[in-house]
């Protein structure tokens, strides 16, 4: 399983024209799961996220976590973290996790960061999305699992 989290000022994510998930100062999470990814990968990435430190305090530029500042999170799926364009000029999705087994475990994801407390907002698996980040650093981040 892969994150890649980008700190924000601000953000959103609309699908069909309807936002469908918006968030302050905090984090977008794009989420890629993996053919063999399971649940311990999800929760694995779920506290290291809510417990990373990405965010400033007193001149510290990594100094406070997600939790430390209950910060809000924008969650979205994206399975092209999985694409391999080592070969050729197509980028190939063979490790990429299928629909409902992605599905399944994004949905774990999120429901453990919910247990956090934390502002958790998404987009909508599956559907072309519009997302609009306002990066703050910036600060980009790609975390596995594996």
């Amino acid at each position: 399983m892969k994150v890649l989290i980008q700190r924000v000022s601000h953000a959103s994510v609309r699908v069909n024209d309807r936002i469908s998930g918006q968030i302050g100062p905090g984090l977008v999470v794009f989420v890629g799961v993996g053919k063999d990814d399971s649940r311990d990968d999800a929760c694995y990435l779920a506290n290291k996220l809510s417990n990373l430190r990405i965010f400033a305090c007193d001149g510290q530029e990594f100094a406070l976590s997600a939790l430390d500042i209950n910060s809000e999170i924008l969650i979205v799926s994206q399975f092209t973290l999985l694409a391999d364009a080592r070969k050729g000029r197509r980028p190939s999705f063979g490790e990429a996790a299928p629909p409902d087994k992605a599905k399944e475990l994004y949905d774990f994801f999120i429901e453990h960061l919910r247990h956090t407390g934390l502002k958790i907002e998404t987009g909508v698996f599956q559907e072309h999305m519009q997302v609009e980040i306002h990066n703050d650093g910036p600060v980009t981040l790609l975390l596995e699992s594996k």
